[in-house]
């Protein structure tokens, strides 16, 4: 596991990181709300995150977690500009991708892996509009989905968390993650919100 910022970090200027995408399944209530609680007001990205949901039911996902975080927290909307300290989730049965301009577009194009919405597509615009200024965190759940993205985040030279196994509710995302060896650190929850912190402000002063 690296000890120190990885060389994407260092070396792509000042503004090193632009946008955090988010990926839980099984068990991401607590995943989020630990993730998104530690990482305090006044972040200088937006965060994006696809959380498997029932697509029968409304979510109430928002508000659930808007209450647990200084960051402003709402459902994704189409052709929305991605904002700065303002976490944007995926809508129930709608893929959540990104431009290069940082806006926002939601789609029901085909299942992904029998998912909708899917971290693998959201990983995958993320990786092409920010390349190594973007980072992909996957925090627990079942299944594999978000791991072809991250592969391709780490292709593009961005940087990718993934919530240690032991400390997940359930195993199959990190360690689906992990497997493909993009991997740059593997965190317990609690410390993956002081890690981002510090990627995302590293050089900013």
């Amino acid at each position: 596991m690296p000890s120190q910022l990885p060389d994407t970090a260092r070396d792509t200027g000042p503004d090193t990181f632009a946008v955090i995408a988010v990926a839980a399944s099984a068990g991401g209530l607590h995943g989020l709300t630990t993730l998104l609680g530690g990482l305090g007001a006044g972040l200088p990205v937006p965060v994006l995150v696809v959380q498997h949901l029932d697509p029968r039911h409304r979510t109430v996902l928002a508000d659930i977690l808007g209450r647990r975080t200084d960051l402003d927290v709402k459902l994704a909307e189409q052709d929305e500009a991605a904002r700065a300290g303002t976490v944007y989730i995926a809508p129930p049965d709608r893929h959540l991708l990104v431009g290069a301009d940082g806006t926002l577009t939601l789609t029901r194009t085909e299942l992904v892996h029998f998912l909708r919405p899917s971290a693998d597509l959201l990983f995958e615009s993320v990786a092409g509009a920010y390349g190594p200024r973007a980072v992909a965190v996957v925090l627990t759940g079942t299944g594999n989905d978000g791991a072809m993205g991250v592969d391709a985040v780490k292709k593009r030279g961005g940087t990718v968390i993934a919530q240690d196994p032991q400390s997940a509710e359930f195993r199959g995302m990190p360690e689906a993650a992990m497997g493909t060896g993009a991997v740059d650190f593997v965190l317990p929850l609690e410390d993956i919100p002081t890690v981002i912190r510090g990627l995302v402000e590293f050089k900013r002063q």
